[in-house]
């Protein structure tokens, strides 16, 4: 039970967060909507990500090397996790008539985000001998990193449809979120690639998430301040 509560809890804290920013809250029950859609991609995700892992690495193969090591977090990982988080993202949005704010696609999108890195922080915490390591590594990366990634699709999303229905906020809307997907997992993924090299990964990976997160801010910033004035667009 306490291996459950330090897998959940980040997450629960990062959308308390998050609702507090809004000031015209969304109705429970598609905040609810969004959580569980984005739970619920898990299931395809696994299923995929072994399939493109398969394509790449061979059957019960995994990535050695540096290059190996990108591929798998941009295309096993990155690609499939992000494009399903958006296809619920969508599914949540296009017939949801609260959505009516530009923050609300980041609302949105980091219910879907947190809802799926709930699920994946459960399968690796709980039932791990070093849970609480384990966990505690987890709450200050990989959940505030699925947290950043959905703030990124979130502003996109409501960029393009509120602001500006371009070719270029469309490709946004995934590419943005699939690149710091992408860099952050190549990043984790290559700190073990060798002895010496640990330490100055793990200091980029500190700045990377830094930098990130302070993008992060700058967006939801951006997109209270769009709601505050009354610019909205549709």
């Amino acid at each position: 039970m306490i291996a459950l509560a330090v897998a959940v809890l980040p997450a629960i804290l990062l959308l308390v967060y998050i609702f507090k920013k809004d000031a015209k809250p969304e109705p429970k029950g598609q905040i609810w909507k969004a959580i569980l859609l984005g739970a619920a991609t898990v299931i395809p995700i696994v299923f995929i990500e072994n399939i493109i892992s398969v394509i790449l690495f061979g059957e019960g193969g995994e990535a050695t090397s540096f290059f190996g090591h990108c591929a798998d977090a941009f295309f096993v990982a990155a690609l499939p996790e992000e494009g399903f988080k958006l296809l619920a993202l969508w599914l949540v949005l296009r017939k949801n008539p609260y959505f009516d704010e530009h923050f609300d696609g980041i609302v949105y999108s980091v219910c879907v985000g947190l809802g799926f890195a709930t699920i994946e922080n459960i399968f690796y915490v709980v039932g791990d001998g070093n849970w609480a390591s384990v966990g505690i590594a987890r709450a200050i990366f990989s959940v505030p990193g699925h947290y950043a990634f959905a703030v990124l699709m979130g502003y996109y999303y409501a960029q393009h449809h509120f602001v500006k229905r371009s070719f270029l906020n469309g490709i946004n809307i995934l590419a943005v979120p699939v690149i710091a997907h992408g860099v952050y997992d190549a990043i984790v993924m290559n700190i073990g690639i060798s002895e010496y090299l640990v330490l100055p990964i793990l200091a980029l990976l500190i700045f990377f998430c830094v930098k990130m997160h302070k993008v992060c801010k700058k967006k939801i910033t951006a997109q209270l301040e769009l709601d505050k004035s009354g610019n909205l667009e549709a």
